[in-house]
């Protein structure tokens, strides 16, 4: 038979000397949050009495569940459990006494249980916050032992409380938020489903609103990888993120040694409305959510992964300060960044039909990746693909090393730009010569990084250099007068008198494609050092004629064009071979930037008389 609780009245006793790490814990930026907390005390009550059952055999029988009800008349909301309840004593020491943490008493009761995980111990820790909406708040318990006696609390957001014998008859305990009058937003369905669906969309409880199951109580990282289908990785995928396609790839965390991290984490498809730079995971503590803004877990290359990650041992009430500090979430972010080099590894085993779709989207991130982190690089640097103007489309490095060592002297020759530099691609191709095409911002440093990791690799831009193999013979001794100049001299000799341009180095070559008459070069390193000077800001708006202070005109003496102008000189006609000259390098200039306003003009001018000409 159970003893009725005597009424009393006093004080919510609270410690000045733990008043201010109380103070940190409640003052929430959201109010909403106070919807979580006494949530997640309900579903901690039920886990405790479930653990308890266990220990001392209670043998229960009953569906356990979190209900939350709304009664607009009386403007009050009440969230109600039937876990392990509490005494009045327990009231007294748990609530009345804010500073007071219950979870290290329950804990410390039930140590030998094997798995403490189950054991949120955050009991009570978040009841305060409710006096953010309401002014008036009530507890209505009923404590799971034997002969207790049911207990009703109320305060009115003072330190004064009332505490006396209640009616509950059901063991569990109810809270009832009179809600402030600036606070009836909480009074709508709609929004008490919209805080529940947030915060609690994934607790092991069942949570009822107005009767109504809102919550998934075994979300998917729970379960076990190996039970699971793709539809279902995807359908859940779709439940978090409804307006999205399919994923690009999954993987699934189910880890408790040395730290516990479950989860899945998505890589999507990327669009233009993607934001690359903010955090895209969920952060749950024992299936209640925390944040969705928690990049401190993600390495900085993998920001674009979406989805679910459940980290038990980090507190519920996480700071952006602590995740920045904390020994653990480092550990987490090593281990995502391993399992992710892993799934990369096992994608490309697939082949490049399969793997190259998916790697439009990763590759950037990837690279960055491999850049970043010397384990990460170690695990995917061979499984790193290249689109190629080859037949094979994309090749690994190896490969690409492999097919051209005996044409390409041991450079990797690559185009940053198919649409500029598609005639020095026409060149080499023309002689079966494959070229990589690394044309996204980030190649440029990628080169530059892979070079630094290996002395025979060296990136050669098609518009630096003319291989050996493009060479169709040396002409330079084949004599064109009587002065004994070779017929390279003498071309020579008449681009510069036609040209006399600035840093302007005129060489000459006979190449095997006889349709170009004349091409730019630009020495590789000078052109990465002048390009990076101008990324830095320095050169002003003269930063890109910069680039070609110095610079080459590779003239083709093969090509037909040429032979005209030595035509039109030894005709006299210095003014139609001039107009050549002139059109030669302008035309080799275009592959590589606009020509300006006065020089356009001229262009034009140059083009119409030649066409005259014709």
């Amino acid at each position: 038979m159970s003893t009725k609780v005597k009424s009393e009245t006093g004080e919510i006793s609270i410690h000045t000397e733990n008043i201010f790490p109380i103070i940190k814990k409640w003052l929430y930026s959201e109010k909403e949050i106070f919807l979580r907390e006494l949530v997640s005390n309900a579903v901690d009550a039920i886990n405790k009495l479930r653990n308890i059952d266990l220990v001392e055999g209670l043998k229960l029988s009953d569906e356990f569940s979190v209900d939350i009800k709304i009664d607009e008349e009386k403007g009050t909301l009440s969230i109600s459990d039937n876990g392990l309840g509490m005494t009045a004593d327990e009231v007294r020491k748990y609530i009345n006494q804010v500073a007071f943490s219950s979870a290290e008493d329950f804990i410390e009761k039930f140590k030998g249980l094997e798995d403490k995980n189950e054991i949120i111990g955050h009991f009570g820790l978040g009841f305060y916050s409710t006096f953010m909406v309401a002014d008036h708040v009530e507890i209505k318990s009923l404590s799971y032992q034997k002969d207790a006696a049911a207990v009703d609390w109320s305060c009115d957001g003072t330190t004064a409380y009332t505490l006396e014998s209640g009616q509950r008859e059901a063991r569990g305990t109810e809270v009832v938020l009179h809600l402030l009058d600036d606070e009836k937003e909480f009074l709508s369905k709609d929004r008490v489903r919209e805080v529940l669906v947030k915060f609690c969309n994934f607790l092991p409880v069942t949570i009822r609103l107005e009767g109504e199951q809102i919550n998934d109580s075994n979300p998917l990282w729970t379960q076990s990888a190996s039970e699971l289908s793709d539809e279902d990785y995807k359908e859940f995928y779709h439940k978090l993120y409804p307006m999205s396609g399919d994923p690009l790839f999954w993987i699934h965390l189910n880890i408790d040694y040395p730290f516990n991290l479950k989860g899945i984490l998505y890589f999507p498809h990327l669009t233009n409305e993607f934001d690359v730079t903010k955090s895209h995971i969920n952060l749950y503590c024992n299936q209640v959510f925390v944040s969705d803004n928690s990049r401190e877990l993600i390495p900085e290359f993998l920001t674009p992964l979406q989805g679910c990650l459940d980290a038990p041992d980090l507190p519920l009430n996480v700071s952006r300060s602590y995740l920045q500090n904390d020994p653990q979430v480092r550990k987490i972010r090593e281990v995502i960044s391993s399992r992710v080099a892993g799934k990369v590894v096992d994608l490309a085993k697939k082949g490049a039909d399969e793997f190259a779709p998916i790697w439009k989207d990763i590759h950037t991130f990837v690279k960055y990746g491999m850049m970043r982190e010397d384990k990460f690089y170690n695990k995917v640097k061979d499984q790193v693909i290249y689109r190629t103007t080859g037949d094979s489309k994309y090749t690994t490095l190896p490969d690409y090393l492999e097919r051209a060592k005996e044409k390409h002297e041991g450079k990797i020759y690559y185009t940053n730009d198919e649409g500029t530099q598609a005639t020095y691609l026409k060149m080499f191709e023309s002689q079966g010569m494959e070229v990589l095409i690394l044309d996204a911002m980030i190649d440029n440093h990628f080169i530059q990084f892979l070079e630094s990791k290996g002395e025979e690799t060296k990136f050669e831009r098609v518009d630096s250099d003319i291989t050996e193999n493009l060479i169709e013979q040396d002409d330079s001794k084949k004599i064109v007068d009587a002065d004994n100049k070779t017929r390279g001299d003498k071309i020579e000799e008449i681009f510069k008198e036609g040209l006399e341009i600035k840093g302007l180095t005129i060489r000459i070559e006979a190449l095997k494609d006889d349709s170009v008459p004349g091409m730019i070069l630009l020495n590789e390193q000078s052109r990465r050092f002048k390009e990076m000077m101008r990324n830095m800001g320095q050169g002003g708006e003269n930063a890109e004629l910069d680039m070609f202070s110095e610079h080459t005109l590779m003239v083709n003496s093969a090509s037909p064009i040429i032979d005209k102008v030595f035509a039109l000189k030894d005709a006299g006609n210095e003014e139609k071979a001039g107009l050549l000259i002139e059109q030669i390098y302008d035309l080799a200039m275009l592959s590589h930037m606009a020509l300006t306003k006065e020089r356009m003009a001229a262009f034009l001018e140059r083009s119409s008389k030649l066409l005259g000409l014709i």
